[in-house]
């Protein structure tokens, strides 16, 4: 497939992208700052863009097959964040005049601020306050994208993640904001940022979690 890999220089980005020349996708990585990712390959085309302007994006998107979006915003307690949802909107935007119907996005496990309760001690009390910033403006991307209806979107939601490369590890998975076990409790804690690059790789060969959210996990972590 030709994709169009948004947050290219990103950890997880950076995975991603790899493992799609590896599979042999045709990759073109829209980025802020090109000579961040030194990655060479004969089906890998870096591009300078905006990833906040519609018109910038649109140009890399023709001819398209998907958008992967690997994009992160540090959280902030002054201003709160708004880069998720401004990406968004851009890129759903440029699909539109590009015609492309497919994204692949990355947010987190607990978005929804009363999805945390079932959590540990310091996950709910010290660790979701202090990206709280971050989590809100993924769940009002994800709410944006859950009222986009001519394209064909799915959110991967997984936990924290580890800067490791991509295992054999079954996935489990959950549409909802964890995973959880047979108690309702949440599994697993953190999953390396090359399976959730490979996850997302996956999504492009089906159709079972079009225009859906899932939480995602590994067995036996």
């Amino acid at each position: 497939m030709k994709i169009a890999v948004l947050g290219a220089t990103g950890q997880t980005g950076q995975y991603l992208v790899n493992q799609a020349l590896q599979q042999g996708h045709t990759v073109t990585a829209i980025v802020r700052n090109p000579g961040k990712l030194t990655v060479q390959h004969d089906k890998l085309k870096v591009v300078e863009g905006n990833i906040f302007s519609e018109d910038s994006l649109k140009l890399h998107f023709q001819g398209q097959d998907a958008v992967i979006s690997c994009l992160g915003f540090p959280a902030s307690f002054l201003s709160g964040v708004t880069g998720y949802t401004l990406s968004m909107r851009a890129a759903v935007n440029a699909m539109r005049e590009a015609k492309v119907n497919r994204i692949i996005t990355m947010t987190s496990w607990y978005t929804d601020p009363n999805s945390g309760t079932q959590s540990s001690y310091l996950i709910r009390f010290l660790l979701l306050p202090m990206i709280r910033s971050v989590l809100s403006n993924m769940f009002e991307m994800e709410h944006f994208l859950k009222k986009t209806q001519d394209v064909n979107w799915t959110v991967v939601r997984p936990p924290g993640l580890k800067n490791l490369p991509a295992t054999g590890k079954e996935f489990l998975t959950h549409e909802g904001y964890f995973v959880p076990d047979s108690n309702g409790l949440p599994i697993g804690s953190a999953v390396g940022r090359g399976d959730v690059a490979r996850f997302m790789l996956f999504l492009l060969n089906t159709d079972v979690w079009f225009n859906k959210a899932v939480a995602i996990t590994t067995k036996n972590e």
